[in-house]
């Protein structure tokens, strides 16, 4: 047993036993096509696994299989590589459903780490954080960018690192460094993260260590970020992460203010979030260095953060969730968004100048890249997001068969396009089992599952009691003022009605 918040937690939470190797035989296979950097198409083929690689990509199965492999018959079946999702927050869980008609101002002031840790225990934190990664491995999200601001405490940060390790899944444990007043500085935190960086179950988990920090601009304090990046060096972070925003919004973290301090052009990647409002010169800034941002197309529609300049940004662009708890929990949900989201901005430009578009801007072979080899390229992990040989084995088996993909014959316009999450019938991460047959297969899940409803019982109840708070008359500067208000009836209301919590 190991102690969390003084609540001994088994040692339950682990993936399925795997063979040493795996064989998906005689599926569709969307490989990767590293002479084109596109997708390539294998009907009849078979993906071979050994321990956490590929290590065979067939037009058909191989007569010769190393000793004791488990053959998995995919026929009719479409595999692909898992999903990567390079933005999201994973211990808010526990506040799902209870903001479906948040604002970002509001958000700020009510969910977030600025009023959380009032009430969250660190068993909390473990319990929300796991329960929101085995809903992302359902949905088959292999690799996850954690925003990981639950790093207020010592024995918060511990937890949220340890639900990453014990779910499985890919996680890039983005560890927070704030000023959180009343409670935590930056250098509070700095030897929290040291002894995190030590610990050994790090060393044999598909989890690993990042830094996420949100203020690199305007008017940074260069000791802080200086002292913060000795830290990233000293400890080899795998990724860096800011929330970049912009515009009106403020919170600016852009290239341009990373590059003024001479870390933007560095060996650790460093993940740009939502980046709504990029320069011209922020975006070749991040080409010449090869950084990428994260698009979270549900959250910039449902904040209203927008996307103004990210559709010419694609080419150092990949997918992001974010706050999980008022939407969607899936890249697939998202990628399919923005496909139409970029298609509607191209053709309206098109529209706009009284003419007709003349073809399609944006191809599902697109979307498909952003949600898998793109995420991988923004965390410099090429092996990760293809099916290729040497790549790592986080796989995706869909049900070819199912009433949503029935009669399919493009497998990659079938998965952007007409699956569901339902449609996903198996998820490999690691070259491990963690959903097969259509369910999750960890040893923890249940467990885990009747911890979090204790959990997020309690803690809905305090955020059910709370008032909502009303906007403020300003914001960074900006006059706070209500958008124009959709009305759904016809005569008088207009059907906006309640939350129902």
């Amino acid at each position: 047993m190991r102690p969390v918040d003084g609540i001994a937690i088994l040692p339950l939470f682990l993936t399925a036993v795997s063979a040493a190797s795996i064989l998906f035989k005689g599926g569709t296979v969307v490989a990767f096509n590293k002479q084109t950097q596109g997708l390539r198409v294998i009907r009849g083929g078979s993906v071979l696994v050994k321990d956490d690689r590929i290590t065979g990509v067939y037009d058909s199965a191989p007569s010769k299989l190393p000793s004791g492999t488990e053959v998995v018959d995919i026929t009719g079946k479409i595999i692909t590589p898992g999903f990567i999702d390079t933005h999201r927050h994973g211990w808010q869980t526990a506040f799902k459903t209870l903001a479906s008609n948040t604002t970002l101002i509001e958000f700020f002031g009510r969910y977030s780490s600025f009023v959380a840790p009032f009430f969250w225990t660190p068993s909390d934190v473990y319990d929300s954080q796991l329960a929101g990664l085995y809903e992302a491995l359902n949905a088959g999200v292999t690799s996850s960018l954690d925003h990981a601001t639950s790093t207020w405490s010592k024995d918060a940060s511990a937890a949220g690192l340890q639900a990453c390790i014990d779910s499985g899944a890919r996680v890039f444990y983005g560890f927070s460094f704030a000023n959180l007043t009343g409670l935590v500085t930056v250098d509070d935190l700095h030897p929290i993260f040291r002894d995190l960086a030590k610990k050994k179950d790090l060393k044999n988990s598909p989890t690993t260590l990042g830094i996420s920090y949100d203020a690199w601009g305007p008017n940074p304090n260069v000791a802080e970020i200086d002292k913060l990046m000795a830290l990233a060096k000293e400890t080899n972070v795998s990724v860096i992460t800011t929330h970049s925003l912009g515009g009106p919004w403020g919170f600016d973290n852009s290239p341009e203010d990373v590059h003024a301090l001479n870390y933007l052009n560095i060996s650790i990647p460093i993940v740009f979030s939502h980046a709504s409002f990029m320069t011209p010169e922020s975006a070749e800034l991040l080409r010449q260095t090869n950084q990428y941002i994260s698009i979270t197309p549900e959250s910039e529609m449902h904040y209203g953060q927008a996307h103004p300049s990210s559709f010419g940004l694609q080419d150092q662009a990949s997918l992001g969730i974010d706050t999980h708890i008022t939407f969607s929990t899936d890249i697939l949900t998202q990628a399919r968004i923005w496909l139409q989201q970029a298609r509607y901005e191209a053709y309206l430009d098109v529209l706009e100048q009284d003419k007709l578009p003349g073809s399609n801007p944006m191809s599902v072979e697109q979307a498909f890249l952003l949600a898998t080899r793109n995420g991988a390229l923004a965390l410099r992990r090429p092996d990760l997001g293809i099916i290729a040989e040497g790549a790592k084995a986080d796989l995706l088996v869909w049900d070819g068969t199912s009433p949503a993909l029935l009669g399919w014959v493009d497998p990659v316009a079938a998965v952007i396009l007409h699956a569901s999450i339902g449609d996903i019938e198996a998820v490999l991460v690691d070259g491990k089992w963690v959903k097969k047959g259509g369910k999750l297969v960890a040893k923890g899940w249940p467990e885990a599952r009747k911890r979090f409803l204790k959990s997020a019982e309690r803690l809905q109840a305090i955020w059910r009691g709370m008032p909502l708070p009303p906007p403020p008359p300003t914001q960074n500067g900006r006059e706070v003022v209500h958008p124009v208000r959709a009305d759904v009836l016809r005569g008088p209301g207009d059907g906006y009605g309640n939350i129902y919590i």
